[in-house]
């Protein structure tokens, strides 16, 4: 149900003291889109109340139908970075409606940074949401415009990339029509296999600029290929299987990671659904894989081949042995392992569209929380909480400390190497 915060009608700006970011900025930081990522929940406590945070949020959900487009990126942005670093589901339960018009409006009429603004905040309005009627309303409003964006070869790559994530994300939370998710499926594949060699071709993967849109569509799809039937699983698998080893030749860092993940988490898939899985090109996989993981080309950057080894190692173990490093999340007195591949590739996610939000998320959210099995909120008491936190200006001292204390290891070290030269 509706209530009147949350009917469609004409929003009017705020009044002509207060009718642009620029006048809000005076009397907020939270028209800045970076200060609730950056001091995440903890804002409430420090710097005012929730009344005071829903004021603000009312004023920014206002200003997305203002005429200047900076503006409205900058509202989007702001409601964006509020929901991602504090739980508000009863406050935009009751304008949902009101949300979803304003990015769909942002959608068809935006530019690329809006665009992108507003598909963003569907991600994150859907996770809030979490599963059911409301979020269901909002992928059927937008899906339609974010597959139109995706598949528009005129519109900017950086939209269609967010697109294909925001997508990916509201579906696998929102979806509850098993059509719908096999064609979002066919969508984010048909842009992803742009991507993949033909069978005559042998030579490296050069990237293009849409190789960031392909890396988020493909990213995309293998999130859903977790929730679908085990029999549409057998299908991808049937299809993909060996399309997706060319990907490992692309010159892109983050397309080899991306392709190389998918496998893996395809293989526990496969194996999971047979216990004696035969992958008849396992050789030629698994030398690929190898050389990735010990890869000394001189003409990639250090950091990408850094990057790349530790990754493939992991895939290599995988891919032979099984074997998966389980990694420990740390999120105030809980911590959840990541055991797996399925469940490293939805943290990561998911970790990607709250940023630093993430932590505060598995704590609260319950959506989350059913996911990642951590059973219902932990419930804190205040002289808990308060020994948890840690302020901007504590995190800052702490930061500096932790700098100068590298920078005097980094001198002791060159000067021991200075001291072995002049030896020998």
């Amino acid at each position: 149900m509706e209530y009147a915060g949350g009917q469609h009608r004409n929003v009017q700006p705020f009044s002509d003291e207060d009718a642009s970011i620029e006048t809000m900025s005076h009397c907020s930081g939270y028209s800045d889109p970076s200060s609730f990522a950056e001091d995440g929940p903890e804002v409430l406590d420090e710097e005012g109340t929730q009344e005071d945070l829903e004021y603000k949020l009312k004023g920014f959900i206002d200003l997305t139908l203002d005429k200047s487009a900076k503006t409205r990126q900058a509202a989007l942005e702001g409601i964006k970075n509020a929901l991602a670093s504090k739980m508000l589901y009863e406050f935009i339960l009751e304008r949902r409606m009101t949300l979803t018009d304003s990015i769909e409006r942002c959608l068809k009429k935006g530019k690329s940074d809006e665009q992108r603004a507003a598909a963003a905040l569907a991600s994150v309005l859907c996770i809030q949401l979490g599963p059911g009627i409301e979020s269901e309303e909002v992928l059927k409003t937008l899906g339609p415009i974010l597959k139109k964006i995706i598949c528009d070869g005129t519109a900017s790559i950086q939209a269609r990339q967010t697109c294909a994530t925001c997508f990916g994300v509201c579906c696998f939370i929102a979806t509850d029509d098993i059509t719908e998710l096999y064609s979002t499926l066919e969508c984010l594949e048909n842009v992803f296999t742009k991507s993949c060699l033909k069978e005559k071709d042998t030579n490296v993967i050069c990237s293009t600029p849409n190789t960031v849109l392909h890396i988020s569509s493909l990213l995309a799809w293998t999130l859903l290929l977790t929730i679908c039937p085990i029999s549409e699983v057998k299908k991808k698998l049937e299809m993909h299987f060996h399309k997706l080893p060319s990907l490992l030749s692309s010159d892109d860092v983050n397309m080899r990671i991306a392709a190389g993940e998918s496998l893996a988490l395809m293989f526990e898939l496969a194996r999971g659904m047979e216990s004696d899985f035969f992958y008849e090109d396992m050789e030629s996989l698994t030398q690929m894989l190898r050389a990735l993981a010990t890869d000394g080309n001189k003409h990639r950057a250090k950091v990408d081949k850094r990057k790349q080894r530790s990754v493939f190692r992991d895939i290599l173990r995988a891919v032979e042995e099984r074997d998966f490093p389980t990694e420990t999340v740390k999120f105030g007195p809980e911590r959840m392992y990541i055991d797996c591949w399925v469940k490293k590739h939805t943290y990561d996610t998911f970790k990607e569209v709250l940023g630093s939000g993430m932590q505060y998320h598995l704590q609260s959210n319950e959506f989350l929380r059913n996911v990642f099995e951590l059973g219902p909120p932990v419930m804190l008491d205040a002289a808990t909480l308060k020994t948890m936190k840690i302020s901007r200006f504590e995190r800052h001292l702490y930061n500096s400390a932790a700098f100068k204390a590298r920078t005097k290891a980094r001198s002791k070290c060159r000067d021991k190497r200075a001291d072995v030269g002049e030896f020998f």
